[in-house]
């Protein structure tokens, strides 16, 4: 399964770089996402739980980044084991320009299950790869430019039921 897309992010090309090699940042944009602990040198390891279809596993594995150019490209690999439902492996280059004073992020991904997950079907496997794939890079998205303004906007006055007040 392969797709791609491009993401525009208001937020400093260098700091949607630095963020892509943070622990705390994936842990915090990988859906499902339990642990996420290691090293840009040393890779990551990750303990993500997801649901397939109707197959509920909770997957260990290896998250390895290679390639890496300063605030232009790299390329990210992870594998993981969940049990009876299988495996998962794949693999996504991104690359990273300037671009109406934010950062133009795109990627290409690469995705492969085996075991009990593709006997779900390649419509149900592509369909959750790709949803995978968008809710990484929205939560990637949304938590850089959330921080920035967060940084900036004043604390919202909060009502009865904790939502905010216009």
């Amino acid at each position: 399964m392969q797709m791609s897309d491009t993401r525009q992010i208001d937020a400093p090309v260098a700091e949607v770089y630095a963020a892509l090699l943070d622990p705390d940042m994936l842990q915090k944009c990988v859906p499902g996402a339990q642990e996420v602990t290691g090293s840009v040198e040393d890779g990551f390891e990750a303990t993500v739980v997801q649901k397939v279809g109707p197959v509920k596993a909770t997957f260990k594995g290896q998250v390895t980044l290679s390639d890496l150019v300063e605030n232009v490209s790299l390329k990210i690999d992870g594998a993981g084991k969940g049990g009876a439902a299988g495996f998962a492996k794949g693999g996504a280059e991104v690359r990273l320009s300037e671009q109406d004073g934010g950062t133009q992020l795109s990627y290409d991904v690469e995705a492969k299950v085996g075991g009990k997950l593709a006997q779900l079907g390649s419509r149900i496997i592509d369909g959750f790869a790709k949803k995978m794939a968008d809710q990484f890079f929205d939560n990637f998205q949304s938590t850089l430019e959330g921080t920035a303004e967060e940084e900036t906007a004043a604390p919202a006055k909060k009502g009865w039921f904790g939502r905010s007040k216009s």
